[in-house]
């Protein structure tokens, strides 16, 4: 997969790109980022980007032409993929949203700045808007950082096991079940005994019924869209 990011600072995305899993995804060949500079796309004499809004207001909005033209360089003729607005007012990043973009063959980022982007630019180049959560940030750049890393775990590889990107938080509707590791026993407290026997059934058991807790306590709302069963809406009203 390709993910090109289109972007007035480009030296934003290093430190993210080249760390960690991303970095030895890239390293493998298993993703491609590439991040492109919209600047030197702008026809103005000191490649500026943005200008003042007709009708008034406070701050600049970013100019259409050195967005729409950035675009047209990175998609060429051909383009097979999907081109994305990182914006306050698109739809909520999921995780079946991570995953559904996981197939495309290229994702291209466009992230905003100042006080939004002429709507010509997104009407004309733009498939999809995606916002990562409902706050204003400065600009689209972290945003498209999540939405880089989040598609990235739903690619073959990516991940060090195969069943790791489906058992975390969100990946089945529940948040995840508490995690340990050693020593088995610190401050006075000790791992649960259930996680030490090598019975996979009952580990499995247990793993639900604590994701089935932490969500209930944490993220309650998400209970009411969860496919559950019988067995599991009793245990809840128990819990």
């Amino acid at each position: 997969m390709k993910i090109t990011i289109l972007t007035i600072f480009p030296e934003m995305f290093e430190s993210v790109l080249n760390s960690s899993i991303l970095g030895r995804a890239r390293e493998q060949g298993l993703i491609e980022v590439e991040c492109v500079d919209i600047r030197p796309f702008s026809d103005r004499k000191h490649k500026n980007t943005d200008d003042y809004p007709f009708g008034g207001g406070a701050g600049m909005v970013m100019l259409a032409q050195p967005i729409m033209d950035a675009m047209k360089h990175v998609t060429g003729e051909d383009f097979s993929g999907r081109r994305i607005y990182m914006g306050p007012r698109g739809t909520t990043l999921t995780t079946q949203k991570a995953r559904e973009l996981a197939k495309e063959e290229h994702l291209v980022l466009l992230c905003g700045h100042y006080e939004g982007v002429d709507q010509r630019a997104l009407d004309s180049c733009i498939d999809e808007e995606i916002s990562i959560g409902d706050y204003i940030l400065t600009g689209g750049e972290l945003a498209a950082m999540v939405l880089t890393d989040a598609v990235s775990r739903f690619i073959p590889g990516v991940l060090g096991s195969g069943e790791s990107a489906e058992e975390e938080s969100f990946s089945d509707g529940l948040l995840e079940y508490p995690q340990y590791t050693r020593p088995r026993k610190l401050c006075g407290m000790e791992v649960p005994e259930v996680l030490l026997s090598g019975d996979h059934a009952k580990i499995k058991a247990w793993r639900r019924q604590e994701s089935l807790r932490a969500t209930k306590k944490f993220r309650p709302d998400l209970l009411e869209k969860a496919e559950l069963t019988l067995k599991e809406k009793k245990l809840l009203e128990e819990l």
